[in-house]
């Protein structure tokens, strides 16, 4: 059982065997409030290793599958068929499960960018779910408290209108040529199952949903500067993105996989004509918050000043203990069973959505156009 007394969710995965990072961060976050039961899998397109994976993880034999067309259908013929699936592929083979899942009723748990197309993140949207199944995009970065007190802060008024917004995240470890060893970074570098973006869709789309997510302003238009610096690669290792948002407010976007030294430095800075705000994803339980001419406030959280958001519904262990990483991925999964249980009304808004997914490869289309045109500013409107 859920620790709220609610029964848990039966939970399939797609991808994620065997050596898979997310995946093993997919289970640990379905896992950590009690939501979810994993019963099911297809967990690799190799038939040896979707096995071996869901031996290991004590999945029942008949409900291991080598596919996930198999899984659909026998999933959703079962009386104790899934109830939700985790889609933890590369970028590729988002869109076929996706879809089969949601034509089968059953609901989706999708890791990002929601496809590797613009076309296939639009056929998505066009599909009309079976039993009003629902999707969740797990841009797991908006289930920070401080990002949804940050949220708050915008909405009250409290940094007054919107000016400015940098957002950056920079990484290193594809600073060398990769090798097919790596499997990791051998599908991020290729065009074929990563997309047309490399850092951009991987790293750079995290930096710009956060962006969106905390403000709330909408993009009108993008000028980009896609680089690849390692000789031979296909894909952009390195970004430079100014961007135009509706209102006036402007934007900058640094996303790198070459930044030597930077291991995972997502950092966000919105400012307006009343006050600022300054948070970094490595030490992710404080936030600078300025109203211009008084000292800056250090906002913890769960702390005495924290807003209802980082305060209450949001927070899960005391203030003073630190949340990362695996706490907000599971703050997501832990909200979206709600929402499949009927009772999400507290979190809409918060989780991000197929329609945030579809912005999400608007972005990422229209700044590979701009960089292609020598960084010609280029509306989302018109991809």
């Amino acid at each position: 059982m859920a620790e709220n007394g609610a029964k848990r969710i039966r939970l399939g995965m797609v991808g994620g065997g065997t050596g898979a990072f997310i995946g093993y961060v997919h289970r640990v976050a379905a896992r950590i409030d009690g939501d979810y039961e994993l019963v099911a899998g297809a967990l690799s397109s190799r038939p040896e290793t979707a096995l071996e994976s869901g031996r290991n993880l004590g999945l029942a034999e008949d409900r291991i599958y080598t596919s996930y067309e198999e899984m659909a259908k026998a999933e959703a013929a079962r009386p104790d068929g899934i109830e939700a699936v985790s889609i933890v592929t590369p970028n590729h083979m988002h869109f076929g499960p996706a879809k089969a899942f949601l034509e089968a009723g059953i609901h989706v748990i999708c890791d990002k960018p929601i496809t590797s197309t613009i076309d296939d993140a639009r056929k998505l949207a066009e599909i009309q779910p079976k039993n009003g199944a629902r999707f969740l995009l797990t841009h797991n970065y908006t289930g920070y408290p401080l990002m949804r007190q940050a949220r708050e802060l915008v909405e009250s008024g409290a940094l007054g209108t919107i000016r400015v917004i940098q957002v950056e995240y920079p990484q290193d470890w594809l600073t060398e040529a990769t090798t097919d060893d790596n499997k990791q970074a051998s599908w991020r570098t290729d065009p074929a199952r990563s997309g047309a973006g490399g850092a951009i869709g991987d790293i750079g789309t995290h930096a710009y949903n956060l962006a969106r997510f905390v403000t709330g302003l909408k993009t009108d238009s993008v000028s980009a500067d896609l680089t690849s610096f390692v000789e031979g690669r296909q894909l952009d290792d390195n970004v430079h993105i100014m961007l135009r948002f509706e209102g006036g407010a402007k934007g900058m976007l640094w996303a790198s996989q070459v930044a030597v030294g930077c291991e995972n430095g997502l950092q966000l800075r919105v400012y307006g004509d009343k006050g600022g705000i300054e948070w970094r994803q490595d030490n992710p339980n404080y936030m600078w918050f300025t109203e211009f001419g008084k000292p800056k406030q250090l906002l913890t959280r769960g702390g005495a000043i924290s807003g209802n958001a980082a305060s209450t519904m949001n927070v899960r262990i005391p203030s003073g203990h630190p949340e990362g990483y695996l706490e907000a991925f599971a703050t997501l999964y832990s909200q979206f069973a709600a929402v499949i249980r009927g009772e999400g009304d507290a979190f809409e808004g918060l989780l991000p959505t197929l329609a945030d997914g579809v912005e999400g490869m608007q972005f990422i289309t229209a700044s590979v156009q701009s960089s292609k045109n020598d960084g010609k500013w280029t509306r989302l409107s018109d991809v």
